[in-house]
């Protein structure tokens, strides 16, 4: 394409429309007058009511997307969306963040709003520059782009001289709209393995007697899903699945035996436990996944499928490396020898994940008031679209739908919280706006909601039509067990470190335009979700939960 004369505020316009972006979230005053350009080119501004929120929306975007989501914040409000962005890096979210930055003249002579912001964005980024100047920027937004979506990918950090940006905006000079097109979805690249690693990794697997896959995020980035079944039916291999990897095979096929690690199922921890090679792909193996690196042990035979090659041994020395992108190294391992089944293996885990089920049963069913978390993910499991994507806060929320939320269609899309509370509201609606035509489920306990409640006003404004499911119990479940241990009996307020006041969000809801739902019967909870999910505007369904369930702990050896 041929340059053309044109003001900065056009040039980014263009080239995030060029790079498929259709939203933009932002909290004022950053880039207006890109603002305005993007108004005109049809790329929609979501006015957030605060930089963090701002962030987790365009984390959800790209998440839901595949392409990388953008969020935009003045100078003095840099250092909320850099705190925003942790959850975008921990969980290897494609965002890019833009800034504004009081120009050199200003900087080290107390500027009013300003401080140096540059170094809170490098531990939450891939890509943390600087923008001094116009001419410079096509090379950067470029590069940040390719960052993103690269590798593992992650954010990207562009902090504009001039504190809302205005300078560069309005700046004129010879630009050319190019935007390469493989680095505005992820991954843009599929890497693969040697074939002397492949050899070696298909020599391990077949002299295994019980191997297990650990599916984790990176299946769901690369998309491989598919190539995740394949290799497991192929070989009678058991499936277990990282929070994040939840949905890479449906948790009604008979290899499925559930998440592992802290927030796991008992049976996929001793699945993990017993076998005698653990398969990791597109997994770290931190101490989530791993339950304090107890499942497996350390010292356990492990094979690794990564895309990043420091990945590989990281917890466990040893580890028979792939270095690649899932989807093509799983390829590779499927083009390979036939490999011999493990049917006494397989016989086995089925008996442990028989056995899971058939104990939870009852609290699924329960008609107990307040009702069991239980009894509301059993609902929301038979009511749960085949199309839908359920986006779940960290914490109990978290541990909930991963052990009680079953996910059966491949059509069915699990995103969660990397770790940081509030997270899923503000998440959910920029999943809705990356996919309008999907139903969006927000799965959030009461402590999560606080966080960013103002955002209900942002879903009506805008018309993001998602469903909040708020499990209400009134108070922090998760930390009430050590609570009580650190009490250990003594007088004292133990409550006041964990309960909150009753409050009706169904009528805060309402009071912003929203459709409230409240929830205080079992029976009661499937007719709302159904009235939800046909309704024509954000819904917040409030069920009313006990402080006293408590999610599944975590099984490891011994216990």
């Amino acid at each position: 394409m041929e340059k053309r004369k044109m003001t900065g505020a056009r040039y980014i316009a263009e080239m995030l429309q060029a790079y498929g972006v259709s939203h933009v979230f932002y909290m004022d005053a950053i880039l207006r007058k890109t603002l305005v350009e993007l108004d005109e080119i049809g790329v929609r501004r979501i006015l957030a009511h605060s930089e963090k929120a701002a962030a987790y929306m365009a984390d959800g975007y790209a998440r839901a997307s595949h392409r990388p989501g953008v969020c935009l914040a003045q100078s003095v409000g840099a250092a909320n969306l850099a705190a925003g962005l942790q959850d975008a890096y921990l969980g290897a979210s494609p965002v890019l963040a833009i800034t504004g930055k009081k120009p050199y003249l200003s900087q080290h002579r107390h500027a009013y709003q300003e401080i140096q912001h540059h170094a809170l964005f490098e531990p939450v980024t891939k890509y943390n520059v600087e923008v001094s100047s116009l001419e410079h920027l096509p090379f950067l937004l470029r590069q940040a782009f390719r960052e993103a979506t690269t590798g593992k990918p992650g954010p990207a950090h562009l902090d504009i001289f001039g504190h809302n940006g205005r300078t560069l905006e309005t700046t004129e000079s010879e630009l050319e709209i190019f935007a390469e097109q493989a680095f505005s979805r992820y991954p843009p690249v599929r890497p693969e393995p040697e074939d002397a690693a492949v050899e070696r990794a298909l020599e391990a697997i077949a002299s295994a007697e019980r191997p297990v896959i650990v599916a984790g995020g990176g299946v769901r980035a690369s998309s491989a899903q598919k190539e995740v079944i394949a290799l497991a039916e192929r070989l009678s291999i058991p499936v277990a699945s990282s929070v994040n990897g939840k949905g890479a095979i449906p948790e009604s096929h008979p290899l499925y035996v559930g998440v592992v690690g802290s927030y796991s199922v008992r049976c996929a921890n001793q699945t993990v436990s017993e076998a005698d090679l653990v398969i990791f792909i597109g997994s770290n193996t931190g101490d989530q996944v791993t339950n304090n690196w107890a499942v497996p042990s350390i010292g356990a035979a492990v094979l690794q499928v990564d895309i990043h090659p420091p990945e590989i041994g990281r917890s466990y020395p040893g580890a028979i490396g792939l270095v690649g992108d899932a989807r093509a190294v799983l390829r590779k391992l499927l083009s390979a020898r036939e490999l011999r089944e493990n049917a006494n293996w397989t016989a086995r885990t089925e008996a442990l994940k028989a056995a899971w089920l058939e104990e939870i049963e009852p609290l699924r069913r329960s008609d107990s008031i307040p009702i069991r978390p239980e009894r509301l993910c059993k609902e929301l499991t038979d009511l749960l679209p085949e199309n839908a994507i359920l986006v779940a806060d960290t914490g109990y929320s978290a541990i909930w739908t991963a052990t009680m939320v079953h996910l059966d269609s491949p059509g069915q899309t699990y995103l969660r919280a990397a770790g940081s509370l509030g997270w899923a509201f503000p998440a959910a609606l920029g999943a809705k706006c990356a996919a309008p035509d999907r139903p969006v489920i927000c799965f959030t306990g009461d402590g999560g909601f606080w966080y960013h409640l103002a955002e209900m006003e942002t879903a009506r404004r805008f018309n993001i039509r998602t469903v909040t499911i708020v499990n209400n119990n009134n108070g922090l479940a998760q930390g009430i067990p050590d609570v009580t241990k650190l009490y250990g009996g003594r007088s004292g307020s133990p409550e006041e470190l964990y309960r909150f006041e009753g409050v009706n969000f169904s009528r805060i809801a309402k009071e912003m335009g929203c459709l409230g739902i409240r929830v205080e019967d079992p029976g009661d909870i499937a007719p709302a979700i159904r009235q939800g999910l046909a309704a024509d505007e954000p819904v917040v369904i409030e069920v009313v939960t006990g402080l006293e369930y408590h999610a599944p702990s975590p099984w490891s050896p011994g216990k």
